[in-house]
């Protein structure tokens, strides 16, 4: 590690930091609309988004500073079960290019801004509604929180903020500036002014990674050297646990661990709230389909990215927070210049996803909680205002979170939000394709995955802390060590399937749907597609019973 602030790699960090936050505010400009006062205008930038807007947002809001810290940390770490990122991102794609579009067409038809929205329509049920933002937002919560971390990593290998005895001020004031700059454009431009950064974030991104994948093997002395030198540290003994410190391939006892974790991944990424509003900005149909064919395009970089973990072991980056390797790997192996360019990267990475999330959050709270519940009159106007206040609060409420607790408690929290936000799916996936299950059966099924879920990831020890020391422990009836959060969802879907059966066997009220069949295949420019909900939601469409067809 280099001593004092890396003066050249900091200028053009904040040469970078500078220009994304002149774009964020002149976002505010950029398809400016007659009305801003509705969460239509800042919450989804007016659904005017098109295919390369729309992917260059998805690939910004989905590959985060976290990910561009965290993957290749965790090949650093443990070796190839980090990868587990890879595939879940290749299954992924093929599974949404299923649900997005319906999810897209009725959402469009009705005006739905949030998952919580659509639930509340389909099944015609504000508690369970209420249940699905609820774990969106504390799921989101640790999200956001993760992305400073990032920003965090990058601040100390430049040297910014001092050494541990610094004054908390004086060590925490590069992060708190970084913040209230992306709270102030956030709250003037809303989802425009990421949509326009993300275009700078993923083009530094893509240029960082084909540079290090072929300059840092070079002065390496090429892949064959790497994974030799990779194999060489991972056989060593980890003193905490005796076991070896990882392997170049995952070993038969962790082959149910990897492909559930894969499996339950996949599932849940498209649940979070963030990845949603980036859906719901696009103008069509089509261009949510078009999305999910190029959007894996990113999983190639994924991988390029993860061997970095690999080249950090075989360069000698010797760190005590697995967070701060990639970072190091780049200070120590980077000219000064190029390692600005490449903290740049990483740092606007966690601006883009933080301010979607924020955005997410705050619109679900405004809508589900906040409309539903507190002020079922409040004017489009009022709704703006409050998904703006709330998006603050909510970037207040992430910093305090990372300023105040120790870091693996934020990477802990996410992975238990992972495991929180897959219980989601069977209300909104399952009711895109059938209005069979009963709306009380859905929260029911929730309620038990919820606490399976937290109580068996409350249970899971590591050799640095008793509880929440990660996400997988084994399966009941299987034996075998697999990802809790699928095991959860296993759980849900059965308890929501049994009690369906005897909540419809007694004639238990359904909830009046309020969609018909041909809202889950409207397009944009199909008669009667609305893009704003009503103050007041109106008659049903169709009768309870009402299932759309598949398409």
């Amino acid at each position: 590690m280099k001593d004092g602030v890396n003066g050249v790699a900091l200028g053009v960090f904040i040469f970078f930091f500078l220009a994304v936050t002149v774009i964020g505010f002149m976002a505010a400009r950029w398809r400016k609309a007659e009305n801003e006062a509705s969460l239509d205008e800042w919450g989804l930038g007016g659904r005017s988004f098109g295919t390369w807007v729309t992917w260059f947002l998805l690939g910004g809001d989905l590959y985060t500073a976290y990910t561009f810290v965290a993957v290749p940390a965790a090949i650093y770490a443990a070796g190839a079960a980090g990868f587990f990122a890879v595939p879940y991102t290749i299954l992924v794609y093929p599974l949404i290019f299923t649900f997005l579009p319906r999810l897209w067409s009725v959402s469009h038809k009705h005006g739905y801004v949030t998952t919580s929205d659509f639930v509340r329509g389909r099944f015609g049920s504000k508690g369970l509604s209420l249940a699905v933002a609820v774990t969106g937002i504390l799921a989101t919560m640790p999200y956001i929180a993760l992305q400073l971390v990032g920003i965090q990593a990058v601040l100390d290998v430049m040297g910014v903020g001092g050494g541990e005895t610094t004054h908390w001020f004086v060590k925490d004031l590069p992060l708190l500036i970084a913040f209230a700059v992306l709270a102030a454009y956030t709250y003037s431009s809303g989802l425009r002014a990421p949509a326009l950064i993300a275009f700078v974030k993923d083009g530094l991104i893509y240029l960082v990674i084909a540079v290090a994948i072929i300059y840092i093997p070079i002065k390496l002395g090429g892949f064959d050297d790497i994974f030799a030198k990779a194999g060489e540290a991972f056989s060593q003994k980890n003193p905490a646990t005796g076991a070896p410190r990882g392997a170049l391939a995952p070993g038969e006892t962790g082959q149910w661990g990897y492909a559930t974790l894969a499996l339950g991944s996949a599932l849940a990424l498209f649940m979070y709230p963030h990845s949603i509003t980036a859906t719901l900005s696009s103008r069509s149909r089509d261009v949510i389909r078009r999305n999910t064919t190029i959007l894996p395009l990113y999983s190639l970089m994924l991988g390029l990215l993860a061997l970095l973990g690999f080249m950090a072991i075989a360069a000698g980056v010797k760190v005590q927070n697995g967070q701060l390797a990639i970072p190091q790997l780049f200070e120590n192996m980077f000219p000064d210049w190029f390692a600005g360019v490449a903290f740049a990267a990483i740092g606007i990475g966690a601006l883009v996803p933080a301010a979607i999330m924020s955005i997410a959050a705050a619109n679900l709270f405004t809508r589900n909680i906040y409309k539903d519940f507190l002020k079922p009159d409040a004017t489009p106007a009022q709704e703006t205002k409050v998904s703006k206040l709330v998006s603050l609060l909510v970037k207040v409420g992430a910093l305090a979170f990372v300023l105040t607790m120790d870091k693996t408690v934020a990477i802990n929290f996410q992975l238990l939000g992972g495991i929180w936000i897959l219980q989601t799916f069977p209300a909104l996936v399952g009711g895109l394709f059938t209005r069979w299950f009963h709306r009380w059966a859905l929260l029911a099924g929730w309620a038990v995955g919820m606490v399976y879920g937290t109580l068996a990831a409350y249970g899971v020890a590591s050799p640095t802390q008793a509880h929440f020391g990660g996400s997988s422990k084994e399966i009941p009836g299987i034996g075998e060590i697999g990802y809790i959060g699928l095991t959860a969802f296993v759980l849900n879907v059965v308890v929501t399937v049994v009690l369906t059966f005897v909540l419809n066997a007694v004639k238990a009220p359904a909830g009046i749907d309020e969609t018909s069949p041909a809202d889950y295949t409207a397009d944009a420019g199909d008669p009667g597609v609305k893009v704003e909900l009503p103050l007041a939601r109106p008659e049903p469409a169709s009768s309870p019973d009402t299932s759309p067809s598949t398409s």
